[in-house]
């Protein structure tokens, strides 16, 4: 079976007060597209921990103590074509100097 890997499932959290301004930047630059729809997403609220190092330039909270951010998880496919320009949209709209962000190579319904 050979697998043609033309999309991409992209995640990333982000604070809550945030969510539109990604979920902008990330569609506005191609991703969310099924079919004839677009802005197609779908967000999770959940709670972000982390503890900021000495080198770290926090957006939330204080070096060397834990945090616990109320999150949302926002997640779209995009074509893997679009998708390098997708994640530079994305680090631009968010707070954090560095963004948890997966990237998800997706299997087509056809290669099955």
């Amino acid at each position: 079976m050979k697998i043609d890997i033309k999309k991409v499932k992209i995640t990333v959290t982000v604070p809550t007060e945030h969510t539109k301004a990604v979920r902008d930047a990330i569609c506005n630059a191609g991703a969310g597209v099924i079919g004839n729809y677009t802005y197609c997403t779908v967000t999770h609220e959940c709670t972000g921990t982390f503890k900021p190092t000495d080198k770290a330039n926090p957006y939330i909270g204080e070096k060397n103590k834990i945090e616990f951010v109320k999150e949302e998880k926002i997640e779209t496919i995009c074509d893997i074509k679009i998708a390098k320009k997708v994640i530079q949209e994305l680090r631009k709209a968010h707070p954090y100097e560095e963004p948890a962000i997966n990237i998800i190579p997706l299997i087509n319904e056809e290669d099955l």
